[in-house]
């Protein structure tokens, strides 16, 4: 069973906004057991639209499209799914239901240019829209079947979860697809591979595993596919024993579980708390920490101490520590981490000090040079780390390698 995803839109192509939308449906797709042939973004044209509809048709049965729903006179593509299906428009009642009841909630009355969102082709059937105002629209043609949803990710998202996945269960019968992902911290992809190389050469045929690098870390995802969702499972699991009698000691969670979430669970069951002094990295690990829901449990909050005055001045560092030692060094990175430790009352602290570039401090200490420390209940432990060359990187990979450091001093 192929799938074929279309986005609608010039912002795409000139790079106004970037196309998550493919990534979620794709996924989506991937755990009904339908594998996406191809992705393909086009223009606000209509010959352009045409050509990819019909390609799309000799490649997969199904073809997802967002995008070009607007009431605006850009937005080209339902005018253009009548030119390809046949048939003129049609005013649906049902639509225009929900249209209003969105305008009513907002205390305005429906524009005319948004009273034509309740317009569809003929030959579709409606799948409505309870998030927006732009429809949602199901068609078949030739034994291939289409849907084309709204562009706003948090609309189609919703019609695609809520009505088109139930749908295309519906209407296709397709084989069981499981995944399992196991999360890898503190060793690189190419290592890794060495580790597990026999243990992948003998994956039975229907098992499949896949690396997914990303900065700091490495997820493991093994895939399979067939007809019976229990002995799919079994074989997962039998796999699954195997790979953490070999390289348990490197996997840090499973599934969509990240550092930050690992981190405050440990804290949670362990109810302590947490503060951080972020120099180099500007406060992003304090970001990545309240992007987690209930974080406000066990964050009590930081300090970004970018420069060596508010090292000394907020967090208590000694400035002859300062002067001799760098901004950049052992002693301040521990010293900081005590000092919002203390400042905080908090159980636990981390600190970060480095050079995340593009050029070399006022030491000479080079890119990517980066000392992290954590101050526990009971002592202050500090690394050095040596990352790249490119600052956004290295702001990424300090504060994982950071969360990690932290991860591992509470549970040792």
């Amino acid at each position: 069973m192929l799938a074929e995803l279309i986005t609608i839109g010039d912002e795409i192509l000139i790079g106004q906004i970037v196309d998550t939308n493919s990534a979620w449906m794709a996924q989506e797709l991937n755990l009904i057991g339908i594998k996406v042939k191809q992705i393909t973004s086009v223009s606000d044209d209509r010959e352009h639209i045409l050509s990819a509809l019909k390609e799309a048709s000799q490649r997969a049965t199904l073809v997802l499209i967002t995008g070009g729903l607007g009431p605006t006179k850009d937005d080209i593509t339902k005018a253009t799914l009548c030119d390809y299906f046949g048939g003129g428009m049609v005013f649906s009642e049902e639509q225009y239901e929900q249209v209003e009841r969105l305008f009513r909630s907002f205390g305005r009355e429906v524009s005319p240019i948004n009273r034509k969102q309740a317009e569809i082709p003929e030959r579709c059937e409606l799948v409505v829209n309870y998030n927006g105002t732009a429809p949602g629209m199901w068609f078949e043609k030739e034994g291939v079947y289409y849907m084309s949803m709204p562009g706003v990710p948090y609309e189609m998202k919703s019609m695609m979860s809520q009505q088109v996945l139930p749908k295309i269960r519906a209407t296709f019968q397709t084989p069981v697809i499981l995944h399992r992902t196991f999360l890898t911290q503190g060793i690189g992809e190419s290592v890794l591979s060495e580790l597990i190389s026999d243990w992948e050469d003998a994956l039975p045929e229907h098992l499949k595993l896949a690396y997914l690098p990303s900065p700091g870390l490495v997820r493991l995802r093994i895939s399979a596919s067939g007809k019976e969702e229990q002995q799919l499972n079994a074989d997962i699991e039998t796999q699954a024993e195997s790979l953490y009698a070999l390289i348990g000691h490197y996997i840090d969670g499973e599934g969509d579980e990240t550092l930050e979430s690992l981190v405050l669970q440990k804290l949670l069951q362990k109810d302590q708390t947490l503060a951080l002094a972020e120099s180099c990295t500007g406060g992003n690990i304090a970001h990545l920490i309240t992007s987690i829901p209930g974080a406000s449990a066990v964050f009590a909050g930081g300090v970004i101490p970018y420069s060596s005055e508010l090292k000394a001045r907020v967090l208590g560092v000694n400035p002859e520590t300062l002067k001799n030692e760098g901004e950049v060094s052992e002693a301040t990175a521990r010293e900081m981490a005590e000092g919002v430790r203390n400042r905080l009352k908090t159980d636990y602290a981390v600190s970060v000090t480095g050079v995340a570039g593009p050029g070399p401090d006022k030491d000479g200490n080079p890119v990517g040079m980066v000392w992290i420390a954590v101050a526990g209940p009971d002592s202050t432990s500090a690394k050095m780390f040596q990352f790249s060359s490119d600052r956004g990187r290295n702001i990424t990979m300090a504060s994982l390698a950071a969360l990690n450091f932290l991860r591992r001093s509470i549970s040792e």
